[in-house]
């Protein structure tokens, strides 16, 4: 669809529409710019507080992703008018709670009525110019390093369906709602080459914009992915969402897979995500710096996933290459 929109060039734009990063930058002067982004999305979860505080959440990863700081925030609502207006309440409460952790300002909104509840946020933060950290400067030789595990598409899909113990959806909805603001420090500190936060395009989706940007190819470990607990067993219980399988669909052709790799993990590794982590490129003399500073901020999750190789190393066109 973008591709029907004229070209938007201007000096002062250092990452666009030309791009697949997660937000854009607009340069304001030689010390200062802005970062932008807006996302929203129905309900995932039954409770409307943790809803609106994963909504946020998510929102702001976009910031976070690009090594920017998030400012202030616009909330965007959509909420059919037959509803009681508490649990709206408790959605706007879910989001301010989150963007007061993150120490964003909500500065106003704006409410449609709308026949399925949605909301998001519009982002504003700030970078320094040239530090901005995007989506096509991965190289060759560097590490992939994953900062939440991935299968909360397959959970909340389960949890839609009432076919999911509370343990494991509370997990997901833990992991959904943790800001990756400490990761996003982390990265900023140490030096990283590339950057995307992991949401509805999978894991596997989000790789491949890294390495299509960079003009590289990268190997995954499947058995380095970290897995939300419960996300096997769905699966195995034939849960997927549709945008999880329109995912693997779109993927499967740039991706040599593993012969001994099954469908199921196929699927996991192109699941759609709601707030996920940062999927990090960092060259090999930076990594043990990444990943202490990673453990000193308080990210739990620090996996080491790949690498990003030479494309030309790949056979037959493919881009990634997955491993068991």
């Amino acid at each position: 669809m973008l591709r029907q929109l004229p070209e938007v060039s201007d000096p002062n734009l250092l990452v666009g529409l030309s791009t697949t990063d997660d937000a854009a930058v607009y340069k304001m002067s030689d010390e200062l710019a802005l970062v932008q982004t807006v996302d929203f999305f129905p309900p995932i979860v039954d409770d409307p507080y943790a809803y609106g505080e994963i909504a946020a959440a998510n929102a702001l990863s976009d910031v976070y992703a690009m090594g920017g700081t998030p400012l202030t925030a616009l909330n965007i609502v959509g909420f059919p008018v037959e509803l009681p207006k508490d649990i709206l309440g408790r959605v706007l409460q879910g989001g301010m709670s989150k963007a007061k952790e993150a120490g964003v300002l909500i500065v106003g909104g704006h409410t449609v009525d709308d026949k399925e509840p949605k909301y998001g946020m519009a982002v504003t933060g700030v970078v320094k110019p040239g530090s901005q950290v995007t989506v096509d400067a991965a190289k060759p030789g560097d590490v992939l390093v994953l900062t939440k595990p991935i299968g909360t598409g397959i959970i909340t899909t389960a949890g839609k369906a009432e076919r999911v113990d509370s343990e494991v959806l509370e997990g997901a909805v833990r992991t959904m709602s943790t800001l990756n603001r400490a990761a996003s420090e982390a990265m900023v500190k140490v030096g990283v080459n590339a950057c995307s936060d992991v949401t509805g395009f999978g894991l596997l989706g989000h790789l491949r914009n890294i390495v299509e940007a960079s003009g590289v190819g990268a190997r995954l470990t499947l058995s380095d992915v970290p897995v939300l607990a419960g996300a096997r067993e769905l699966l195995d219980d034939g849960i997927a969402p549709g945008g999880t399988h329109r995912n693997l669909e779109s993927i499967d052709p740039i991706v040599a897979w593993d012969a001994s790799i099954d469908q199921n993990s196929r699927l996991l590794l192109s699941d759609a995500q709601t707030s996920g982590g940062l999927l990090i490129s960092v060259e090999p003399a930076r990594l043990d710096s990444l990943l202490a500073e990673l453990k000193t901020l308080g990210v739990e999750t620090r996996s080491v996933i790949g690498a990003i190789v030479e494309s030309a190393s790949l056979s037959g066109g493919k881009r990634i290459e997955v491993l068991p």
